[in-house]
């Protein structure tokens, strides 16, 4: 059995990093075509795709939080990028079955598939003459959710007569029909095509099942209508950021149409070169969680009427009706025009006796290695100061941390969940982003999570998992204003159902309308929509990028981030890195690196225009 090795041979092909499964295991293949010859044989490759036994819908897949999936494959040579690509959209663990021979059996296999729900099955006409194989499908498609993807010619689907279960047919056996598979499964593709011909009773002549795209693709820029050529500038910008300093490293996404047609690491860790960037590297988001959890969460309960723009802080946190903050609008916090200060004090406030380098019940709360906040010291400290602070510029814009903390209070008190949990199981998991969450240690080793700031002043350690943010840190992690990591794929994920105006994998997460509202500009002295930035109206600021259009918005976040969403263009552009490590320096900044990469990417769409 081969299980959980992603990443041990990086495979660089058609513009995006995907990692390899079953290395060793595994015979090389040869690369796959690039370019406009990638996409021509694309075209071929869904031309020759047919699914059956569809009639339960089970693909595309949905629902991916209630799935655990296994990869099963024998004698397809592309195992391995079908595999990866699988996980593009939903944790697939591989299995090798030729490791089933001898004194173990398939119905080893079995057993040790008792924990998976859901079985893609990868099939080649040769796997077909092997009872045991027949046996093993006939057998889990009794209890489980199975999926076969059959590559080879149509004589092999006489063989599979006796299958129920969904059947992804492809008559080409090449690399790209892998990566078309497998995003056909997840909905990345749409399977468009009937048989032509008769084969058996059971698969004749008309037959098929037609499916839609629901999910994010990743194909090659020429699919968007790009040159690659065109955007290799990313590369020299990216470098010279790493060359300057700027930061160690950094993770370029581009998703343009619904693809994502650009995925790139660059650089390390560190600057001591230890550990490469990756792209499925974890980042500190910073203010970006502003948008990716506590947006989010108010949009969704606005859309279900359980929020209100026009309510006052009063009205949902108690604490506040005698303090200052009672009238303030729930409108206003979102645009940073409630008056609030940018932040309260934190570690230079702490008391001796207020922290400890061990846990105990005295002390539970984590902000780092060896460093915990005594019991309910937010409760009786930090949330008295947000609510004790004073009120100077309601009705200007002054970007505010307070306010997101407290539409943290706000939301929370009308959901009676945590952020962190209440976001992880209305968007993170349903969504299948695999990475995105708070307390990323909790999930995740240090190794996959580039390290921000080498604290030693307060924290007096290096924080690698936990939030750089110093109040997040000490609210344990979890904030209203910062404290999410995730990978570029999953902040790519999110921003497309924005972009898609709130649905996406067949889910609607809101109303357009209120994707509109929110994402809009909202402010009559600011640029700012309701929680997200926005482009800038002033030309000389160039601010998020010179080629941005009005319609654009997003966020950047103080680590080294940002995500921006353009509708005119249909582009999500994702930028990642963690250019506070080993201390906050601002040559990202000066150096303009993130929007001079968002230029490079509309340039190179002009260009494909014919601009």
């Amino acid at each position: 059995m081969i299980k959980n090795k992603w990443g041990c041979v990086p495979l660089v092909l058609l513009g995006f990093t995907i990692f390899n499964t079953a290395c060793a295991q595994i015979p090389p293949v040869t690369a796959p075509p690039t370019g406009q010859a990638y996409v021509n044989e694309q075209r071929l490759v869904e031309h020759s795709t047919v699914l059956f036994n569809n009639s339960k819908y089970l693909v595309p897949l949905k629902d991916l939080d209630q799935l655990k999936i296994a990869s099963v494959h024998f004698s397809n040579q592309y195992a391995a990028p079908f595999d990866s690509l699988l996980n593009k959209y939903s944790k697939v663990d591989a299995f090798d079955g030729n490791a089933y021979t001898g004194a173990k059996t398939l119905v080893d296999l079995s057993s040790d598939l008792k924990w998976y729900n859901t079985i893609i099955l990868q099939l080649t006409d040769a796997d077909l003459n092997n009872p045991q194989i027949m046996d093993f499908i006939t057998s889990n498609q009794k209890l489980k959710n199975v999926i076969v993807a059959a590559f080879g010619g149509g004589a092999m689907l006489s063989k599979l007569s006796n299958v129920t279960v969904p059947i992804l047919w492809s008559e080409r056996a090449t690399m790209v029909s892998a990566f078309y598979g497998a995003q056909a499964i997840f909905g990345g593709l749409p399977v468009t095509q009937k048989l032509t011909r008769t084969y058996s009773p059971q698969f004749a002549s008309g037959m098929g099942f037609i499916t839609d795209k629901i999910r994010l693709q990743y194909t090659v820029p020429e699919d968007a209508g790009i040159n690659s050529n065109n955007l290799t500038g990313i590369d020299d910008i990216a470098r010279e950021a790493i060359a300057e300093h700027a930061t160690p490293g950094c993770v370029v996404l581009v998703a343009k149409d619904g693809k994502v047609i650009f995925n790139k690491a660059y650089g390390y860790h560190t600057y001591d070169k230890t550990i490469p960037d990756r792209i499925t590297d974890i980042f500190d988001l910073a203010s970006m969680t502003k948008i990716t959890a506590t947006t989010m969460e108010a949009m969704k309960l606005t859309d279900e009427g359980k929020l209100s723009l026009e309510g006052t802080v009063g009205d949902y946190i108690p604490l506040a009706r005698k303090s200052n903050k009672n009238d303030l609008l729930i409108r206003e916090l979102l645009m940073h025009q409630a008056g609030l200060i940018p932040d309260i004090k934190t570690f230079e406030k702490v008391k001796p006796a207020d922290h400890s380098t061990d846990s105990s019940a005295a002390y539970p709360t984590r902000v780092s290695d060896h460093y915990f906040l005594r019991k309910d010291y937010y409760k009786e400290v930090m949330l008295p100061d947000m609510l004790n602070s004073p009120l100077k510029t309601r009705g200007q814009y002054v970007y505010s941390d307070v306010s997101m903390l407290l539409m943290k209070e706000v939301v929370e008190s009308i959901t009676s969940i945590p952020e962190n949990v209440y976001v992880q199981q209305q968007f993170y998991g349903p969504l299948g982003m695999q990475t995105a969450g708070f307390l990323p240690l909790n999930r995740f080793s240090a190794d996959r999570i580039p390290p921000t700031e080498n604290d030693q002043e307060y924290r007096q350690s290096l924080l690698d998992g936990y939030v750089h943010d110093p109040t997040a840190a000490m609210m344990g992690g979890v904030a209203g204003h910062a404290g999410l990591f995730a990978d570029a794929n999953d902040v790519a994920i999110i921003y497309q159902m924005m972009l898609n105006r709130g649905t996406y994998g067949g889910v609607q997460y809101f109303k357009p309308e209120v994707v509109d509202l929110f994402t809009s500009k909202q402010s009559a002295v600011s640029r700012r929509g309701l929680g997200f930035d926005r482009w800038d109206p002033i030309a000389d600021r160039h601010y998020p990028s010179k080629l941005a259009s009005p319609q654009t918005y997003g966020h950047t976040g103080f680590t080294g981030t940002c995500i921006w969403v353009d509708p005119k263009s249909n582009l999500v552009y994702v930028f990642l890195s963690n250019r506070v490590h080993p201390d906050a320096g601002n040559k990202l900044g000066s150096l303009n690196i993130r929007p001079r990469i968002q230029d490079v990417v509309y340039e190179a769409i002009a260009k494909g225009m014919g601009m």
